[in-house]
């Protein structure tokens, strides 16, 4: 049997001997009797017992393994006395190798013999069962692997190893039940049965000794949360100890806020129910006294901070309830202040006396002497594919300048905002060769800034939008970008080609130029529903360059290049309206509007812009604000004519515990520079003036505010008298934009606690206030009987194409005739009598609305959610005010896909 002394046959050998030396002394003992001989017999020579020194050691069962390298692990030797005690403490050093699982030792005459068997070798490791932790995450952290010698103990650890992995995620239910399949050649494969078992979750929070404040309250300043069915989503409701000690934590930190220094928490015991399922927390808090600030001073031992003037700036007054939170602000502002006058090294200690007589705590912010501190040299490390210019021009501060904070934090976040390198990027700072000397380090860690993005999706503007773009942000390591993107939906289409230069020539210049196509179908309101109206193709180029005039200001100047042509459905909007046999726009059907809208033309823009922006992050600002003026001038060539101006500007205020308040604020104008002279039509283009609805103010529809046309038919009754359709459902919606518009909004967006943050969740209240006016009222149509129509005397009117004086009719800058005009002479300008004749679609009554700059005006509620399926923003809205005419929306989304 393994690990069993075998010493029986040694004991016979010696029995043998002794017996045999017994039996030969009988034969002399009988004959001295017989003889007689008195003299007494020899005693007989006594045999000694076998010796128990080894003569040789020997290794049988080894496979592996050299039996000099077994030898090396026991204590027994050639020569030396073999014993129990020896042979014991050899079994034990054999067992404690874990080389063997079966091993026994026998001694045959001083012949030690060893007999082993080795342990299998891993073939491979085989997990099972495992869905909520996957291979790549648990086989990094066990001890087994493949080709390596099989242990008990090992498994026992590795076994304990994935349960702990488990009881990370919360699942404390989660069982393994290792096996072992047996192979040839002494192999084996180690599976592990694994039951993951549920989600071990928070059932319950007890808190004992709270009297101010009651259990939702404290509860709500945790981080753990009970389970429950609108926690659904979270993963704070599964049981954590760090999470636990951190929850302790905050509840110190939320009672020091409220002014109670001495309070502690006695004890916190999480218990697991007996079905492993749910744990039970229960705290035990002292909540003490609550303490107000008593006095409150600031000491300076720096020569540029005088003590009574930094006291008497100081946030706190005597008297307020005292806040932790707020000591810790003002040390951070104090220290913030010493370092923009050079003073990196600047130590603020806040010194407390605490007086339980009348329950106030003295506060004394002492600023320790420290040396004035200049930039001793800045270094840039981990960047492989960015060169270190790249980074090193974002730097506000250089080497042998008096350090800064401002400037630090500022450098800090330009880098940042160039979104080559890791999240939450810091400029770190160490000391120098001397103690008023500082290094500042920027240990970047690149990240991939080449996109390729193919995305679908669906939203109440575009209905179904494919695109795709490939875009690189660091183009050779320079800090260039290029791109080329794609974009179709059931109303547009686009191709772009981009490439910005950040840094033109190695100057502080920024220089870009895009070239596009872009296809626009616009539609008009028919029944509520979207029919196409007109279609705008726009080929074009623009170049662009800016360079900044402060740290925050920048100047950027354009020049735009675009060939537009404007064009309908014929078959729609085309029709023999004089007789002649010649198709042209009807304008019953389109409106005349749209037809003067008509053909192909050439924009020459020159743009200018001036920006301020001190936003702490492009993408998800927080505070800061961000103020953009331009103007366009059209007219450097080219058919169009016109001046633009736009106004823009945003403000965002944290107001702490994850509120985000922001107001914003745009508007604009455009002008014609040249009059077409040509009564009811506007002399600037349909395709040149603003639009206003969705989404840019909620609750409206697309181009849902401003001037438009409502185009109403004629029926008859029983009676044979025409009467007009004013049903709005029945009526044709043409927005005609305008020249003029504004926008306000104001919005506060609101946190849901960590369990939502991590789903992306961020929910928002908002107030939206505009207005769309300033276009020239159009000449309307009224008539009931087709193509006549009377004017208010009661005159017969007629529509005629607008001609000049020499009786030829008017073209506009395309070659198109450029529009109507009413006339009561039933003959026309050639002569020939105007003939009753009724024009197709013509029984229609024009209804010019909406043409005003009252402001409208909308509340709602939205939310932004980071869906696993794609960005998705979804708004409901009330309107509060608007004008006639305007098309009001309560809901709208946006919702896509990344694949």
């Amino acid at each position: 049997m393994a690990g069993q002394l075998h010493a029986k046959p040694a004991a016979r050998l010696a029995a043998t001997l002794l017996c045999g030396t017994m039996l030969s002394g009988l034969p002399v003992a009988a004959l001295a009797q017989e003889t007689g001989e008195e003299e007494a017999a020899e005693p007989a020579p006594v045999v000694a017992p076998a010796s128990n020194t080894i003569r040789s050691i020997s290794i049988e069962g080894a496979q592996r393994l050299e039996p000099q390298t077994i030898l090396s692990y026991i204590r027994l030797r050639v020569g030396e006395e073999y014993t129990s005690a020896a042979a014991d403490q050899a079994l034990k050093d054999l067992g404690a190798t874990e080389l063997f699982s079966n091993f026994s030792i026998r001694n045959d005459g001083g012949n030690v013999v060893i007999n082993v068997t080795e342990n299998p070798v891993i073939n491979r490791i085989v997990l099972e069962g495992n869905k909520r932790i996957k291979n790549d995450k648990i086989l990094p952290e066990i001890k087994l692997s493949p080709r390596q010698i099989f242990t008990r103990s090992k498994v026992r650890a590795d076994v304990a190893r994935i349960i702990e992995l488990y009881k990370r995620q919360g699942r404390f239910a989660a069982t393994v039940e290792p096996k072992m399949v047996e192979l040839a050649q002494n192999r084996v494969d180690v599976v592990f049965e694994i039951n993951e078992g549920p989600k071990s979750k928070v059932r319950q929070i007890n808190i004992i000794g709270n009297e101010e404040f009651s259990d939702g309250d404290l509860r709500g300043e945790m981080v753990t949360k009970q389970a429950r069915l609108t926690s659904f989503f979270s993963s704070n409701t599964s049981y954590d100890p760090d999470r636990l000690a951190f929850d302790q934590q905050k509840l110190r930190q939320f009672y020091l806020t409220e002014g109670y220094a001495d309070f502690r928490v006695v004890s916190a015991v999480a218990e697991l129910t007996p079905d492993k399922r749910d744990f039970i927390i229960t705290y035990v808090v002292e909540e003490g006294e609550r303490y107000k600030f008593g006095d409150v001073a600031v000491e300076s031992e720096l020569r540029d901070f005088d003590s009574e003037v930094m006291t008497g700036r100081l946030p706190m007054q005597s008297g307020d309830w005292y806040d932790a939170k707020q000591v810790e602000d003002t040390v951070e502002q104090i220290s913030e202040l010493a370092g923009t006058f050079g003073y990196a090294f600047a130590d603020v200690q806040p010194n407390f006396t605490r007086n339980k007589e009348d329950l106030t705590m003295d506060v004394t912010f002492v600023m320790r002497q420290a040396p004035r501190v200049y930039v001793e040299r800045v270094d840039v490390n981990g960047n492989t594919l960015t060169q270190d210019k790249v980074v090193r021009r974002e730097f506000r501060i250089g080497e042998g300048d008096a350090f800064n904070s401002l400037q630090v934090k500022r450098t800090t976040a330009r880098i940042n905002s160039l979104g080559f390198f890791q999240d939450n990027f810091e400029v770190e700072q160490r000391e120098g060769s001397q103690p008023d000397r500082i290094i500042l380090e920027a240990n970047v860690e690149e990240q991939p800034t080449g996109e390729l993005q193919l995305s679908a999706g669906f939203s109440s503007i575009e209905s179904f939008i494919l695109a795709a773009s490939i875009r690189q942000r660091n183009f050779r390591g320079r800090g260039q970008t290029v791109g080329l993107s794609v974009n179709y939906s059931r109303y547009s289409r686009s191709a772009q080609a981009s490439f910005t230069e950040p840094y033109l020539f190695d100057r502080n210049i920024s220089a870009g130029v895009d070239v596009y196509r872009r296809d626009f179908n616009s539609f008009n309101r028919f029944q509520r529903q979207r029919q196409n109206f007109y279609e705008q193709s726009t080929t074009g180029f623009s170049l662009r360059a800016g360079v900044p005039l402060t740290e925050y200001i920048s100047l950027i100047g354009s020049y735009t290049l675009n060939f537009d042509d404007v064009s309908v459905d014929r078959s729609i909007f085309f029709s023999d309206i004089d007789g002649d046999g010649v198709p042209e726009c009807n304008f019953f059907r389109s409106g005349r509007y749209l037809c003067e809208t008509l053909g192909e033309r050439t924009s020459s823009i020159l743009g200018l812009s001036l920006a301020y922006n001190s936003l702490d992050s492009r993408l998800r600002p927080t505070r800061g604000r961000n103020i953009t003026f331009s103007t366009e001038l059209a007219g450097l060539g080219g058919s169009e004519k016109y001046i633009r101006v736009r106004g823009k500007a945003a403000q965002y205020f944290p107001l702490g515990s994850g509120f985000i308040f922001s107001l914003s604020a745009e508007g604009g104008a455009i002008n014609a520079l040249e009059s077409n002279d040509i009564p009811g039509v506007d002399d600037v283009r349909l395709t040149d003036r603003f639009f206003l609805g969705e989404p840019q103010i909620r609750g409206f529809d697309i181009r849902g505010v401003g001037p438009r046309v409502l185009r109403q038919r004629y029926v008859d009754d029983e009676n044979g008298n025409p009467i007009a359709i004013t049903d709005r459902e029945q009526s044709i919606d043409d927005s005609l934009g305008g020249r003029a518009y504004y926008l306000g909004r104001a919005e506060l967006e609101i946190p849901l606690g960590s369990g939502a943050s991590e789903l992306g969740l961020r929910p928002s209240i908002f107030m939206d206030v505009g207005a769309l006016f300033g276009v020239d009222r159009p000449l309307l149509q009224d008539n009931p009987n087709g193509v006549q129509a009377r004017d208010s005397s009661g005159n017969l009117v007629f529509l005629t194409r607008a001609r000049d004086e020499n009786g030829d009719v008017i073209l506009d800058s395309a070659g198109n005739p450029a529009g109507f005009v009413e006339t009561v002479d039933p003959i026309d300008p050639d002569g020939v009598a105007n003939t009753a004749r009724i024009i197709d679609g013509s029984r229609i009554r024009e209804v010019f609305l909406g043409d005003s700059a009252s402001p409208r005006i909308s509340v709602g509620i939205g939310v932004n959610w980071n869906s696993p399926f794609g960005p998705f923003r979804i708004d409901f809205a009330h309107v509060l005010k608007k004008e006639p005419g305007d098309d009001t929306k309560k809901f709208t989304f946006n919702v896509g896909t990344q694949f």
